[in-house]
Parts: structure tokens; C-alpha cells; sequence
């Protein structure tokens, strides 16, 4: 590239470019994009649009999703190739190409099976049509809570741009809020869909800066909000607003069970998609000593080359160098106390491009209560402790995913029953693991839909 390319907002009336713009780069500080920043105002009168708009007949919803899914993966969008879009957003968000590639793929799958995976939270009891003969002798209908839904995207993977999709088969309109660090995704997505037979009005993407994006929340009905553990507490009480933060998973692993026959599974959940995912482990828990486990982890991660995103043999996804070493830091003071096995005196790895990669840690901590366990960081980063009965399961609250490798069918049902464990993975399952039509944190549907009673002669 000689010079960076605009992404303009995506508005209900085409294409904007204002003045006021952002410039992207790469992990290297390369000047990459040229991000249109849209005011207040110019939200307020999109999100109004959005609301006067009707709703695309659902078959009409369905071929354009299938279609705008295929096109993003395998077609050229505003110019660009799939080979391009992919080259640009590894150099961009530091992503490795090879997780790219893969995201772009499953984009595209789920856009074709996004309906029937929606349909998967529909409550058995209720249908979506007051046209259906059940409705003769009453029913529940399943129904939208509102008709705009808003998503303020996360930009550390393309994969969060899957679920939103959702929304769209429901019949929702939708307004994204890209991530200023990688908003080609979404734009190249938003683009393909409309290409593909959704208005201008159904769909927009809305660059801003802070004070804007809050703008988005309070005009959608609903909305979707990615985040650290801040964001999580900000709309902790609002009922229109569904956080996704820190996913804290967790391997469990008892005495009953051979955790050599696991490593694979246990390695691969630790530093998978480049161990930026929320479903990434960050703890292991071990019944009995957990020495040899660490060990065991330690010595496989540290086979993982250094590479550049761009490599098609790149695992690590890369920082800048300063942004690389404040991760480090921040590492390096929670880490005191605990027993170094990998990254103890650093994990920064710069490149020959000056930006960085971030090398595997890992920690041993001596207490299944130690503070770190809890600790997630953007890299593979893994603390592994002892676990005993007496320390209980209360350790495992406010888990995303916990794979538990045991016999002990009591303790499972134990597991299962908290609430706060959204996700239970039995046996040798990665924590990483999902598939369309399983709930990953709850069915959106959950969220974007209810049921009300309706009779019909």
C-alpha cells in the first residue's frame, strides 16, 4: 500500500465522509485507513431513519444474508478483494492471516445458518406467526422486544461480527459501531449485505468518536455492547443493553482423570485464535500437584514461533511495540509472587517491522484463590493452580467457559447448577469450542425476543 484507503459511515441514505477522520494503521504505526467519524447529529437522524423503516420480508432477509455472507468471504466488496481484505486486517488489528482466513469463512457460514441458530432460542410453546394453525386454539407468539438494535463491536476479531446477524434474521434493523482498531471488517460485512438486497435503511455502520457512540445506545431499542470489565459494570442495570466482557474460562481437572491424555486439548484452548478470545483459558485448576501440568504447558507454548501477522504460519497475534509493553508490565507486577515456568522476565518479542508480538506465560500460583486466576490478558497467558474438594466450586463463578475433565458426576451437577458458569464443556472439549445454534453466553434470541399470547378464528 502507498497510501491509506477511506472507510466512509455507512448511513441510511449511502456512503458519508466528513471531515472529521481518524487514521488507522497497521501494528508497525503505518498509516492503513482514513475512518470517517460521524457527529452526534448525524447519528441521531440515522438511528431515526432506522426506526421509520420497514422491516425486509423474512425470505427476502434470508437470501440477502446468504448471499452478502459469500460475497464477503469470496468476492471483491468496494474493490477490494477477499485476499486483499484479509492481508489488511492481519497488518491492521495484528490478527494472524491464517485466524483471518478462518473468521472470514465462518462469517460466511453464519450468515447462511443465522436464521435456524436464532431460531434455536424460540421456546417450543410458541411460533413466530399469528398465521399459524396453532394460533387457532392460542399459543405464544414469539416476538421482537423493539425494532433497532445497535452493537458496539469489539475489534481484537472478525468473529464478533457473527452474531449480529442474528438480529437481522429476527427482523431487526441494525446500526454497528465499528472498532476504530479494525473497522474494515465490519465495513466490507455491512457493504456485502447491502449488495446483496438490504436497504440502506436496515443496516448502517456508524463510526464515532465516545460521545457519539452513547448517542447510538440511547436511539436503539436495544443494543449490544463489547468491553473490559468497566464496560461490564457501566450497563450492568440497564435492561436494553447486553454486555460482553472478560470471559475468565477455565480448565478443571481431578484426580479421577489423566491429564496427559488432555494436554492437546488443554494447550490448544490456552493459545488458540492467538489467546485473544474470551474463550481462551487463562487458569487451569489441577486436583493434586499441578507442578507437572504447568511444566507440560510451558514446554509446548514455547515452541510457537515469532512471526508477523501476514505469515501463513503465524499463531501470536502482534501489537505495537508500546502497546506490547505495557501488557508486559502489567503482567510482570501481577505475576509477583508466583512461580515464572514461561515469560517471567518478559514476553515482548519485537519484530523486524518494530512492532511486537506478545510470547505465552506461564504461572504456577500456590492457592486455587489466588487473585491472578482471574486475571485475562490478550495473549496466552495461563495461570495453573492446585484445586482440592475442600476449596469447593464457588472459585469457578463468573465463567464464560469451564471444561471439566472428571468422572465425578455429583461435582458436574454441581457445575452445571451455577449460574454463573454460562458454559460447561465435559470432558475433552476446548474452552474455544462453539458451533452454530449453541448458546455461546445465552441465545441472543433470549435477549432480542419475548412471547405474548395470541388466539386467532
Amino acid at each position: 500500500m502507498t497510501e491509506p484507503i477511506f472507510i466512509d459511515a455507512l448511513g441510511p441514505r449511502g456512503p458519508y465522509r466528513s471531515r472529521n477522520r481518524q487514521t488507522v494503521t497497521d501494528v508497525a504505526g503505518n498509516p492503513m485507513v482514513e475512518l470517517t467519524l460521524v457527529p452526534e447529529l448525524y447519528v441521531t437522524r440515522a438511528m431515526s431513519a432506522m426506526h421509520k423503516a420497514k422491516t425486509l420480508p423474512l425470505e427476502e432477509r434470508l437470501t440477502a444474508l446468504a448471499k452478502g455472507g459469500e460475497l464477503f468471504a469470496t468476492g471483491v466488496v468496494d474493490g477490494m478483494s477477499a485476499a486483499d481484505y484479509q492481508y489488511m486486517v492481519s497488518r491492521m488489528s495484528g490478527t494472524p492471516l491464517p485466524i483471518v482466513r478462518r473468521a472470514a469463512e465462518g462469517i460466511s457460514r453464519h450468515a447462511a445458518e443465522a436464521y435456524r441458530s436464532a431460531q434455536q432460542a424460540r421456546p417450543i410453546g410458541a411460533v413466530n406467526d399469528w398465521r399459524d394453525p396453532r394460533a387457532r386454539h392460542g399459543t405464544a407468539a414469539w416476538v421482537r422486544r423493539g425494532d433497532v438494535f445497535a452493537v458496539h463491536a469489539a475489534g481484537n476479531h472478525p468473529g464478533v461480527h457473527t452474531l449480529w446477524m442474528e438480529a437481522l434474521t429476527l427482523g431487526y434493523r441494525v446500526a454497528v459501531r465499528p472498532s476504530r482498531r479494525e473497522p474494515l471488517t465490519p465495513y466490507r460485512l455491512v457493504s456485502a449485505l447491502r449488495a446483496c438486497g438490504f436497504g440502506d435503511d436496515q443496516i448502517v455502520m456508524l463510526p464515532t468518536d465516545y460521545a457519539a457512540a452513547d448517542e447510538i445506545l440511547r436511539q436503539a431499542d436495544l443494543s449490544m455492547v463489547y468491553g473490559g470489565q468497566d464496560v461490564i459494570d457501566k450497563y450492568a442495570a440497564d435492561p436494553t443493553v447486553l454486555p460482553n466482557g472478560p470471559g475468565r474460562s477455565k480448565i478443571l481437572i481431578t484426580a479421577d482423570s489423566d491429564w496427559r491424555v488432555y494436554l492437546d486439548m488443554i494447550v490448544a484452548s490456552i493459545s488458540h485464535e492467538g489467546g485473544t478470545a474470551c474463550v481462551n483459558t487463562t487458569a487451569v485448576f489441577v486436583e493434586g500437584d499441578p507442578t507437572p501440568v504447568a511444566e507440560a504447558i510451558a514446554e509446548r507454548l514455547s515452541t510457537i514461533p515469532s512471526l508477523s501477522p501476514e505469515d501463513d504460519k503465524a499463531v501470536l497475534t502482534a501489537y505495537s511495540l508500546d502497546a506490547a509493553k505495557t501488557m508486559e508490565s502489567y503482567l510482570l507486577e501481577k505475576a509477583q509472587g508466583t512461580k515464572a515456568l514461561l515469560g517471567g522476565h518478559g514476553v515482548v518479542d519485537e519484530l523486524s517491522d518494530g512492532s511486537a508480538v506478545l510470547r505465552p506465560a506461564v504461572h504456577l500460583v500456590d492457592s486455587p484463590f489466588a487473585e491472578q486466576v482471574n486475571i485475562e490478558l490478550a495473549f496466552p497467558c495461563v495461570w495453573v493452580a492446585p484445586w482440592t474438594r475442600e476449596a469447593g466450586t464457588d472459585i469457578f463463578h463468573e465463567t464464560l467457559v469451564l471444561t471439566a475433565v472428571t468422572k465425578d458426576e455429583h461435582l458436574l451437577d454441581e457445575l452445571l447448577e451455577d449460574p454463573t458458569i454460562r458454559n460447561l464443556y465435559i470432558g475433552n472439549h476446548p474452552t474455544y469450542w462453539m458451533a452454530p445454534g449453541v448458546p455461546h453466553d445465552a441465545f441472543l434470541g433470549e435477549f432480542l425476543m419475548r412471547t405474548k399470547a395470541v388466539i386467532r378464528d
